[in-house]
C-alpha cells in the first residue's frame, strides 16, 4: 500500500505533482468513467492492443483506491459494452479472461475495505466462467457500504432502456402495476440496472474523444461532464482530482435560475 501513496502524485516523467485539494462539502456523490484508449495507448507504443488493456486495469486500480479514500460513495466504470463483441475475437477473449484475472486478484482487497462491487448490464450472457467470477464478486461484498463500484459488463445505455421498458410491460400485462399513469419518471428509473443509484453527477472521458457511446443514456440527463486527452492507462488520481475540483466550481442549476 506504501509503494501505491508514493505512486500516487508522481507524473510520468518522475516529477512529484500533488493533487489539488479536493473540498468534502462538495464531493460528488456519484462519479462515472468511460475508460477508453487502451487501444491507442498500445498501439503508439508498438504494443499489441492487449496490453494496453493491461496497462487499463493498473489505472483502474489506482482511481479505485483514491475514490474510497476520498469519500466517493458511488463509482461507475464502463468496462465492455454491447458494441465490443465487434472487436476481433482474440482481443475480446483477451479482455474476458483479463477480467476474470482481475476480479480474482482484487476482489479481497476491494472487500477488506468495505467497497461492494456491483455489476450493470446484459451480465447473463456473457461466458458461465465469469459469470461464476461475478456472482462470486457480488456475494462477498454484497453488505459492504464504505463505496459502491458498479463495472458495466455487456453494457448499453440503449439496451438498458429497452430492458426496462420491456420488464414495466410485463408488469403491466401481469396486472402488478394497474394503470399506465402509474408510470412515470421515477417507476422507470426503479426498472434501470441502476435501480436504487443516484444519478452521477460528473463523467469523466478520457482519450480525447466527445461523446457518450451509449453509456447510461438516462441517468446522464443532468451529469456535469468532464473531458481529457489522456489515454485511460496514462489517467491518474492526480487527473480524478482535477476533475472533482473542476466539478466543484460548477454552478448545477438543473433548470433553474439563481433567486
Amino acid at each position: 500500500m506504501a509503494n501505491f501513496w508514493q505512486r500516487l502524485f508522481i507524473r510520468e516523467e518522475g516529477k512529484p505533482f500533488f493533487a489539488p485539494d479536493t473540498a468534502i462539502a462538495r464531493l460528488p456523490t456519484h462519479i462515472a468513467i468511460i475508460m477508453d484508449g487502451n487501444g491507442r495507448w498500445a498501439t503508439r507504443r508498438g504494443l499489441p492492443r492487449l496490453a494496453g488493456h493491461r496497462a487499463g486495469v493498473e489505472a483502474l486500480r489506482e482511481v479505485v483506491r483514491f475514490s474510497a479514500a476520498k469519500g466517493i460513495r458511488y463509482l461507475t466504470l464502463y468496462a465492455f459494452s454491447t458494441e465490443n463483441w465487434q472487436r476481433p475475437p482474440e482481443e475480446v477473449t483477451g479482455l474476458m479472461d483479463l477480467l476474470i484475472e482481475y476480479l480474482k486478484k482484487e476482489v479481497g482487497e476491494l472487500h477488506a475495505n468495505g467497497i461492494r462491487l456491483n455489476f450493470i448490464g446484459r451480465t447473463d450472457m456473457l461466458a458461465e466462467p465469469i459469470r461464476t467470477e461475478i456472482k462470486r464478486a457480488s456475494e462477498l461484498t454484497r453488505g459492504n457500504e464504505k463505496m459502491t463500484v458498479n463495472l458495466a459488463l455487456n453494457y448499453g445505455g440503449r439496451a438498458e432502456i429497452v430492458d426496462a421498458t420491456k420488464a414495466i410491460a410485463r408488469k403491466l400485462l401481469s396486472g402488478e402495476i394497474t394503470s399506465i399513469d402509474a408510470v412515470d419518471e421515477t417507476l422507470f428509473a426503479d426498472h434501470l440496472y441502476t435501480a436504487g443509484i443516484p444519478d452521477p453527477d460528473l463523467i469523466i472521458r478520457p482519450s480525447g474523444e466527445i461523446r457518450l457511446s451509449n453509456f447510461l443514456l438516462w441517468q446522464a440527463a443532468y451529469s456535469e461532464f468532464w473531458l481529457s486527452d489522456v489515454l485511460w492507462p496514462d489517467f491518474r488520481p492526480s487527473h480524478l482530482a482535477q476533475a472533482i475540483v473542476d466539478y466543484q466550481r460548477r454552478d448545477r442549476r438543473f433548470g433553474r435560475i439563481r433567486e
